[in-house]
């Protein structure tokens, strides 16, 4: 048997590929079939004696004529969702597996599962995988799934590293997740076998383990298949029947195969890398890329036994233990796309290319020395999906009613699997998901990317590249870049802004002083014949980022605050979603589907929630209220009946639009909303000085008196026609200005002009971020989620409960006010001036109470402020003489701050500001 250390040395010795040229999409792979022979340094694979399946000669069982739901793919996800649908009761569920089950991608996954990762909502998903297949399903079937509970190991070999297990630790006290943080004996004492000499120290799980892929999916089928539901292997699905409704909405029919058809309006995708050809059938597009996923199997190692499965992030490689031997892989910085995705492929598996995955043995050998002299019993190389932002799609696809997600899990649906398939299941029976699932939700991408191979492919890559690097607060991608850019990009560029991207777009991030730092094409870090960008300023900014501490141009975006606080800043924020609610039935749209009065008078506006039937919180917006109009213009359609603006957060405008447009078809309300995010732009005027700034510029008396707090007008701007509205993201007096898109430019230049004099200065979002936390104004999905309710979040004044409006989430908002509040979002300041992020622990009278939601610096009041929901460990409702009573501290990385609560904002809390009261 060959050894690890002679696989590194042949490949070491064989000669390198020619740079490849023209970074094209069909020239970054190696050979894409399975049987591509290899001159390797091993004797065997796991190839042999699978092989490429042949599909059996018809399904397992006949097919039904009907089905409620219909799941298309036999691996993790399919038997998941399967499982818990009947769980919950769900009658007439089908699985439909094109071999027989795991054979896609399943069969060949590590299995691994880490119970602590950098996202609560991933926490909760991975603590209820393990309840089901490590207690669950042993319990109902009496079948071990083949659970192994050994532990896991992460390593730190730099202190940020270490600083960010850390971060981990903290969260994991919020959810009961046992974690210890080991210095190099202690962890050498765990595991003997490790090299702790490059070590700053652990983090040891004990309760982490392995999952058995086939044992685990046979234990879901038989589970399911026990409350009812159906498994049929051996029957390809070949088509999608889709039909339109009265009102022009497209939805699912029905399942074709080669053995039949199922007339059923729900399908589930858990297709795996074959997902996007299922898609396909249904006019759906599925943003995900398949690749060669490897890992190899030693021989056996003694003293290996019983230890924890690890993993050497910096080193990007993972360590499982298999019994008496280890598994050995990664994630490198040049994975092979597999070009043409079979669908023959099953139980299938590709020869390693080992000079790819020589990158990963000197790591493995460096952390367990004993490697450089063991045999490799197999290698393992196989496709897995991979997706733009290494985060799975679920949900329901915004091009077709019934038709959901449930794919592109990035080699992580083992992990995921339980929890993922427990949501998806909600959805389809209730909805919506129990939990935030909006980092899933196939709606997070605008529809402009989907359906861009390139962006696609660029961040699949860097996703993929970068998967074991540290996960800083304010990383930002390099790939699939300047997709999106507002009218004001080319202007802020040359004044030094540093742009972040959200949902495609470019939005400014901060102002550099020292000139512009422009985001380049992608370079692929270097790999695929590709050069590496060199004196890349962005890039050296972006690095300054990576820091749990303040980085270095901490106090620029200090200035940037401070003149917003005490003279005025200009924001631009072109990248809002923009829509126009308008028809017949608007009027009653916007009464059920906005959780404030917004049927006020024309030149009203109004901020409000959208909520859900659970009463969580689907968005948050302004919704100002138009005069109708029976000509268009460039500030609004013409329309019959009512009208409504909507401003949205452009990161999550297509969420916003799903939402709306679900609803507005669910309802059938004859209404339109149409989409003016592209033709306008928005820049924000706020500050004490805005007034007199914007005075000089508006042909309009902008006075308490004349121009009200909360209301719009059509005015004109240097002689331009602007929508401007009086309203404040960060606490101040100020003005919106919404803009045609051609007139942004000279707009934006004569308040510059006009401000010059009063100190007008450009801020960007960090500013926002840092200003709208100091003066306790809401953010979407950090503070409110749709499994918040603004009751919890301490926005019942966005509620019209005391009308007898009905509106959509008022019977559950009803319910909760009565049963009393289980939990309370809360600010806290910490006197330390130390950076926080979110993830902190908090602690109230020495027990852990929730977890920090989000965190700035606020340079007003100089000191760090934290918002986090709050439960009483009783279980008795959080009242806000619970929040006065309590003693509290934040948890930062192990280390414990003194904290005061608070139950308004700690600056301005009269909202004087807003009003011009200075």
């Amino acid at each position: 048997m060959a050894s690890l250390s002679r696989a590194l040395r042949v490949a070491a010795a064989r000669p390198r590929q020619s740079p490849t040229r023209g970074l094209g999409p069909c020239n970054l792979s190696s050979a894409s079939g399975p049987t591509a022979e290899k001159s390797v340094p091993y004797q065997r694979t796991l190839k042999e004696g699978q092989g490429t399946s042949v599909v059996a000669q018809g399904p397992s069982r006949p097919l039904p004529s009907t089905a409620n739901v219909v799941v298309i793919g036999g691996g993790s996800l399919g038997c998941q969702t399967l499982y818990h649908l009947a769980k919950l009761g769900m009658s007439g569920a089908v699985l439909l597996e094109r071999e027989r089950l795991t054979s896609g991608t399943t069969w060949h996954t590590a299995g691994l599962l880490w119970q602590l990762r950098p996202s609560d909502v991933e926490v909760e998903l991975l603590a209820h995988t393990r309840r089901v297949v490590s207690r669950e399903l042993e319990e109902e079937t009496g079948l071990h799934t083949g659970w192994i509970q050994n532990g896991g190991l992460f390593i730190a070999s730099n202190r940020q590293r270490l600083d960010e297990y850390k971060r981990l630790m903290s969260l994991g006290k919020a959810y009961g997740v046992e974690s210890h943080v080991l210095s190099p004996a202690e962890t050498k004492t765990l595991y003997p076998l490790m090299n702790v000499d490059d070590l700053y120290g652990t983090l040891y799980v004990p309760h982490d383990g392995t999952m058995d892929p086939a044992g685990t999916c046979s234990t879901l089928a038989r589970a399911a298949s026990a409350r009812g539901a159906q498994v049929i292997e051996n029957c390809p699905v070949t088509g999608i029947r889709v039909w339109t409704d009265d009102f022009g909405v497209r939805r699912v029919a029905g399942v074709e195969t080669q053995h039949g058809s199922i007339q059923t309006p729900c399908v589930v995708n858990c297709a795996g890398v074959w997902a996007s050809a299922v898609g396909r059938m249904a006019g759906v597009k599925v943003p995900l890329v398949a690749m060669h996923h490897a890992y190899v199997v030693t021989e056996r190692i003694e003293g290996i036994q019983n230890m924890p499965n690890v993993r050497d992030h910096d080193a990007s490689v993972y360590l499982r233990l298999q019994g008496d031997a280890l598994s050995v892989g990664g994630y490198e910085a040049n994975p092979i796309f597999w070009e043409e995705v079979s669908d023959k492929f099953a139980f299938g598996l590709f020869d390693l290319d080992w000079e790819v995955f020589t990158q990963h043995i000197e790591g493995a050998i460096n952390r367990v020395p004993v490697l450089e002299k063991t045999g490799i019993k197999s290698t393992v190389c196989g496709p897995e999906s991979f997706t733009p932002d290494h985060k799975p799609l679920m949900g329901e696809a915004p091009e077709v009613r019934g038709f959901f997600l449930g794919c592109g899990f990035n080699s992580a649906g083992m992990m995921l699997g339980g929890g993922c398939g427990q949501e998806l299941a909600h959805w389809i029976i209730h909805g919506r998901p129990e939990k935030d699932m909006h980092g899933y939700d196939i709606r997070r991408f605008h529809h402009s990317l989907t359906d861009h191979p390139r962006w696609i492919r660029e961040r699949s890559h860097e996703s993929y590249a970068k998967n074991y690097s540290v996960v800083f607060p304010h990383d930002e991608p390099l790939a699939g870049r300047n997709m999106r850019r507002d009218p004001l990009h080319e202007e802020l560029l040359g004044q030094g802004c540093v742009f972040q991207e959200r949902h495609g777009w470019e939005r400014p991030g901060w102002f550099h002083p020292q000139g512009p730092a422009p985001v380049l094409e992608y370079d692929y870090y270097g790999v695929y014949g590709s050069h590496a960008h060199e004196d890349y300023a962005y890039r050296r900014l972006l690095a300054d980022e990576y820091t749990f501490d303040f980085p270095p141009h901490h106090d620029t975006i200090k200035k940037e605050c401070l003149a917003c606080r005490g003279a005025a800043a200009v924001f631009d924020m072109s990248y809002f979603g923009k829509f126009y609610l308008v028809g017949l039935d608007a009027r009653k749209a916007a009464d059920w589907l906005f959780s404030a009065d917004v049927s006020r008078p024309p030149g009203s506006t109004v901020y409000t929630c959208m909520l859900n039937r659970r009463g969580g919180t689907e968005s948050d917006l302004t919704v100002s209220r138009l005069a109708p109009s029976h000509q268009a213009s460039p500030l609004a359609p013409a329309f019959e009946g009512d009208g409504y603006y909507l401003a949205v957060g452009g990161a999550v405008a297509q969420h916003n639009w799903s939402h709306i447009t679900t609803v507005l078809q669910d309802q059938k309300f004859r209404c339109r909303l149409i989409d003016s995010s592209e033709d306008l732009g928005m820049v924000s005027i706020q500050g004490p000085a805005s007034r007199a700034i914007l005075q000089e510029v508006l042909d309009a008396d902008l006075s308490n008196e004349a121009f009200p707090f909360s209301t719009h007008k059509l005015l004109r701007a240097a002689g331009h026609l602007v929508r401007a509205i009086r309203l404040s993201f960060v606490g101040e007096l100020g003005w919106e200005l919404h803009i045609p898109k051609a007139s942004c430019v000279p707009v934006y230049r004569a308040v510059m002009a006009a401000g010059a004099k009063h100190g007008l200065v450009n801020a960007g979002y960090r500013a926002i971020d840092s200003l709208s936390t100091e003066k306790g104004y809401r953010h979407w999905h950090a503070d409110l989620r749709p499994d918040d309710s603004p009751l919890e979040a301490g926005l019942a004044f966005t509620c019209k409960l005391k009308s007898s409006v009905p509106f959509l989430g008022r019977e559950a908002l009803e319910q909760q006010r009565a049963a009393g509040l289980r939990r309370r979002l809360v600010c806290f300041t910490v006197e330390d001036k130390v950076a926080m992020f979110g993830l902190e622990a908090i602690w109230r009278n020495g027990q852990v109470v929730g977890h920090v939601r989000r965190a700035d610096f606020g340079f007003a009041i100089d000191k760090t402020i934290a918002y986090g929901y709050i439960h009483d460990p009783s279980g008795g409702p959080v009242s806000r003489d619970f929040v006065k009573s309590g003693d509290y501290a934040l948890e930062r990385m192990g280390v414990i701050y003194g904290a005061q609560a608070h139950l308004k904002s700690p600056f301005d809390p009269d909202n004087k500001r807003v009003k011009g009261t200075y």
